[in-house]
């Protein structure tokens, strides 16, 4: 949804990050309606109006009811060939393997095949190619000795949808494959069976805001009902799988995966979060245990807690680990997978820090415009070349491509981009062009392989096209933020309160607030990268907060300068999970000087 923004906010034209300050405008009779029809406080009553949801759509977006939301996945362009595929392979005692991807969406995409199908007593092999030998997808290698191992069936999940050699090659075995996937489509899709993928040029289903585990689980639903209309289960003696005790996994993939958490998304991170409560997977009961998870999940935990550490094997570890802890049974080994993926992740903190450090350096030292950080290193960890593209991306809000070149002559980059900015597409056109030789993804993030000797022309035609989009939309890093708050009001009811409006993330933002005129009693370094503050006015309130990974930044520079001048400082309030009770804590996202002596 298209905000309406009034003129910049305090008068911020250029804060610490270099952005503007924009108020997003709300009317204010629908904001007094929604009060007093739905009897809403005035802040969640704003945030809901800033967000367009209408009157009409109070009730469901507050309580989002999957019943409601869930559509018949035949919708689905080549569903029911795929679920009719699958059936007989069950019926004739086939074996099939599921061909995942190493990050979070294809971890959660093959445990729910996995679980699901382990709960009908069929064994299906797990292939996760490894990132740094493998790379990307589907490859003939891996596929061929599936099918030396006696696989009749592949399905792939995540990935497979620009596949076309390799899935020749698997038709050219004997292997037939199935591809659930989300990512942008080219017109040609690969031979398989069927390809099931919202984001499909044929497809009219309307789902395209779906994650790969969201179209997964779409999938177990209707295979789920094709079973039961032909009796299976009860020729079997079995009860149907619990799908509903499956949304856990569908809510991690979907927030990990970065897409709008509106609709039929809102609904499976909604009821997801509650089946995640209960603590019912092994696996993630694990991986709260290790991250240190004690209070009820919601979708920080799943983003920045959880997701991380099913990440970290696939980024410099054992690719296929995350999902063989997520559809893991035994506590104990459970346990052991979980401690790995933990060790995993600290590693790649540390990996992912050095990369930065040469990527930032790199495109500081290059002098190329403001409409492309392109930057290409070589023997940079390719696990965490990912990440640093978005962290690039958020401290210089531009579309941003980071490359590690091996000593093969081949370079592997992944991209991060900013609303408006279609990166998946861009790359699709690189690679239809002979830039690459491989590439594809989605609007906000994409991956490519590159020859050395192409990736200057690469780095030109994606500046270009990039470049005059970011033009055309008249693109200018700016700050949204829903409302002004004296340091008073920031207590831990209004936090109570936007709970409501929760879960938070793309497309249904959290709520960012803005104190003017603050002053600064204290400032100094949690841990390694981090600033906290201690913010107050004239009448004496004060507010705690943060500004994580800050340290060295222009952010972190004028927090810890402590001028004596009053600031403006935006940021989000959570309840401060240290000090207990109604404590608020600000999660600092900028700060911008008064002008004022």
């Amino acid at each position: 949804m298209a905000e309406a923004e009034t003129d910049t906010l305090l008068g911020v034209e250029r804060s610490a990050r270099g952005k503007r300050w924009l108020l997003r405008e709300a009317d204010e009779r629908a904001v007094l309606n929604l009060m007093q029809q739905h009897g809403l406080s005035e802040p969640v009553a704003r945030a809901l109006t800033v967000r367009g949801v209408s009157s009409e759509a109070v009730p469901g977006f507050l309580e989002p009811r999957l019943r409601e939301q869930l559509p018949d996945p035949s919708s689905l362009t080549d569903m029911d060939g795929a679920v009719a595929r699958v059936v007989g392979a069950i019926e004739a005692g086939e074996r099939i393997a599921i061909f995942g991807d190493y990050d979070v969406d294809g971890a959660t995409s093959a445990a729910l095949l996995l679980r699901f199908l382990e709960a009908l007593g069929v064994s299906a092999r797990l292939y996760v190619p490894d990132r740094q030998r493998e790379g990307y997808g589907p490859n003939a290698e891996a596929l061929k000795l599936l099918r030396g191992e006696g696989a009749n069936l592949v399905i792939t999940v995540d990935c497979g949808v620009s596949a076309h050699e390799a899935l020749e090659e698997a038709q050219s075995v004997g292997l037939d494959s199935i591809v659930l996937d989300h990512h942008a489509a080219e017109a040609r899709l690969p031979p398989a069976v069927a390809v099931v993928n919202p984001n499909r040029w044929d497809d009219e289903s309307g789902l395209g805001q779906l994650a790969a585990v969201g179209v997964t689980y779409l999938f177990l639903v209707a295979l789920n009902r094709a079973l039961r209309k032909a009796g299976w289960y009860e020729s079997q003696g079995r009860a149907a799988p619990d799908l509903l005790g499956l949304l856990d996994l569908v809510a991690l993939g979907t927030v990990c995966d970065v897409v709008p958490l509106t609709g039929l998304n809102r609904a499976f991170v909604a009821q997801g979060l509650k089946v995640l409560a209960g603590r019912r997977n092994e696996g993630l009961r694990a991986l709260c245990d290790v991250a240190g998870v004690a209070e009820r999940p919601g979708g920080y935990h799943l983003g920045f807690l959880l997701g991380p550490r099913v990440n970290a094997g696939g980024r410099i570890g054992e690719s296929h680990l995350g999902a063989e802890l997520l559809s893991a049974a035994d506590p104990a080994r459970c346990r052991a997978l979980a401690e790995r993926l933990d060790g995993y992740n600290q590693e790649r903190r540390a990996i992912e820090a050095e990369v930065l450090e040469a990527a930032d350096a790199a495109y500081q030292e290059s002098g190329a415009p403001r409409d492309l950080i392109f930057v290409a290193g070589q023997g940079w960890h390719p696990g965490v070349i990912g990440i640093v593209a978005g962290r690039l991306k958020e401290r210089y809000d531009l579309p941003a491509i980071v490359v590690t070149q091996d000593a093969d002559g081949l370079g592997k980059g992944s991209g991060r981009s900013v609303p408006g900015v279609d990166l998946g597409a861009a790359v699709i056109a690189a690679r239809q062009a002979g830039l690459l030789v491989n590439g594809g993804g989605h609007a906000m993030a994409a991956g490519l392989t590159v020859a050395d000797d192409k990736l200057a022309e690469l780095e030109q035609v994606l500046r270009a096209r990039i470049g005059a989009r970011l033009a055309e939309i008249a693109y200018r890093p700016a700050l949204s933020i829903d409302a002004c708050l004296s340091l008073a009001a920031a207590q831990g009811n209004l936090v109570q309160a936007l709970e409501s409006v929760a879960p938070f993330g793309a497309g249904n933002p959290e709520p960012r607030f803005a104190f003017a005129q603050v002053k600064t009693f204290s400032a100094d370094i949690v841990g390694t990268q981090h600033v906290r503050a201690v913010f107050g006015d004239d009448s004496g309130a004060r507010l705690r907060a943060i500004a994580f990974r800050a340290l060295e930044t222009p952010l972190g520079e004028r927090l810890l300068a402590r001028s004596g001048r009053p600031l403006h400082v935006a940021g989000r309030l959570r309840a401060d999970a240290w000090r207990g009770g109604d404590a608020v804590q600000l999660q600092i996202d900028d700060v911008a000087d008064c002008g004022l002596s």
